[in-house]
């Protein structure tokens, strides 16, 4: 049976917050906010640009097993779609 710890829950969310901030200033150094500033604007974009990655990793992976297929774009961006063979509802 797991015990709640309310106390390292919020260590460890007060810790992924720091780590958000820094890697925004490291990625911004010249980058100056305040409170509402960096709740508003570092902090969703650093949880978006950390998601963006691991979506494209998710996708690669998914293109690779041959689940999904991918096209290039003429802009560079690239479309991904189901793989035609594959049928969605027995993955």
């Amino acid at each position: 049976m797991s015990t709640y710890h309310p106390r390292s829950t919020q260590v460890g969310s007060e810790r992924e917050l720091e780590r958000s901030v820094l890697d925004y200033l490291r990625r911004h150094p010249q980058a100056a906010d305040t409170l509402r500033g960096i709740v508003n604007w570092w902090l969703p974009q650093q949880r978006y640009e950390s998601a963006l990655q691991r979506i494209e990793h998710v996708l690669s992976r998914l293109v690779v097993e041959g689940r999904l297929h991918c096209n290039r774009l003429p802009d560079g961006e690239v479309l991904y779609e189901l793989e035609k063979h594959v049928n969605p509802l027995l993955h």
